[in-house]
């Protein structure tokens, strides 16, 4: 995970709709970068909902939300049509932004080690530096937690 403090990296990944987004774009602007493991799963749905119901109050406060998975372009489309999400999903199969905010790592599951996305929110400022890092986050609780950190 990166540290505060850290210039955050750049990217320049497509949406849920094939539209490229950098962070360069978002400069003046707060925003809320999390990475998550897969479209449509209990967790990530948790995460997504909560963060486009608490959507309105991002906004008020000038923030952008940006969703990070190694999904396709289709599989964002479809997460965010089923739960008419209102903010970017960014498709990573390359794991561009995945691991240069590193968030590739081992994991176990049943015993299971495999490689895949840790659940991580940063929070970076209107210059591109991140100001808070938060590793292993809480789905259903990192929404309103990051709302709080603003």
């Amino acid at each position: 995970m990166l540290e505060a403090g850290t210039k955050a990296p750049s990217f320049s990944l497509p949406d849920q709709n094939g539209i490229y987004h950098t962070l360069e774009e978002y400069r003046g602007k707060k925003v809320i970068l999390y990475f998550y493991p897969k479209d449509l799963t209990s967790g990530c749905t948790k995460q997504a909902c909560g963060f486009g119901e608490l959507y309105p109050q991002f906004t008020e406060k000038g923030a952008v939300i940006l969703g990070v998975s190694k999904d396709s372009v289709a599989s964002h489309k479809r997460f965010e049509e089923k739960y008419a999400l209102p903010f970017t999903l960014l498709s990573d199969p390359e794991l561009e932004a995945i691991q240069a905010y590193d968030v590739w790592k081992e994991k176990k599951n049943y015993g299971k080690v495999s490689m895949g996305v840790v659940r991580t929110t940063y929070l970076i400022d209107e210059n591109g530096v991140i100001e808070k890092a938060f590793g292993k986050v809480k789905a259903a609780e990192n929404p309103a937690q990051m709302l709080e950190e603003l």
